[in-house]
């Protein structure tokens, strides 16, 4: 068990800063950013041990929903180590749901704004020659990606005379992306559906 921590303010804002400058590398996703997080947090900073860093990670990715929930998972074991572990009472959970506060905002605030400016810059200028040369370039980079992605799930089914519904599936909802305006989650759920009741 860790020792109580004494986090002062500038401690918060040093966490929340680092987070914040690791959102603008985590190119493919949090995760890839895990490597500095664990010498800030773990090596330097001394404010989580080794085994709360990979259990930080490891339930993330086990668990349903976005992995970038193991920044949260952090940041709760880095209050939860600053007011005395999970008998510290309500000083725990506040200092705890502190840490989930400082370390998200500071993951998914720099990262959104630079998104929504940029985006709102592009479509401000949407007339400008180059940003319509960089939509038109990024088209068929988008859907070769997409097919891309389609083709290595659908092929890692090896048996063509088992598995014909789920090539079949994956042409037509290629096709219905392509040419119709459904909404993609109508055919995801349509594909869960499918796989639930054993048809592909």
């Amino acid at each position: 068990m860790n020792p109580v921590l004494q986090l002062t303010a500038q401690d918060w804002l040093s966490l929340f800063n680092h987070f914040a400058s690791l959102s603008l590398l985590a190119v493919g996703g949090a995760i890839t950013t895990a490597p500095d997080m664990h010498r800030f947090l773990v090596d330097e900073s001394q404010w989580l041990s080794d085994s709360q860093f990979t259990s930080s990670i490891a339930l993330a990715q086990a668990a349903p929903g976005p992995n970038i929930l193991f920044v949260a998972l952090m940041g709760w074991n880095v209050g939860l180590n600053a007011g005395a572990g999970l008998g510290g009472g309500w000083i725990s959970a506040g200092l705890a749901s502190l840490g989930v506060l400082v370390t998200m905002l500071g993951m998914v605030l720099p990262s959104s704004v630079l998104t929504y400016t940029a985006t709102r810059w592009a479509h401000q200028h949407r007339e400008k020659l180059g940003i319509r040369a960089f939509k038109v370039g990024m088209a068929p980079i988008v859907i070769a990606l997409l097919l891309s992605t389609a083709w290595l799930l659908t092929i890692s089914h090896k048996q063509p005379e088992q598995d014909w519904p789920l090539y079949l599936l994956t042409a037509l909802t290629t096709l219905m992306v392509w040419r119709t305006q459904v909404h993609m989650l109508w055919l995801i759920g349509l594909g869960a559906l499918l796989g639930a009741l054993g048809w592909v």
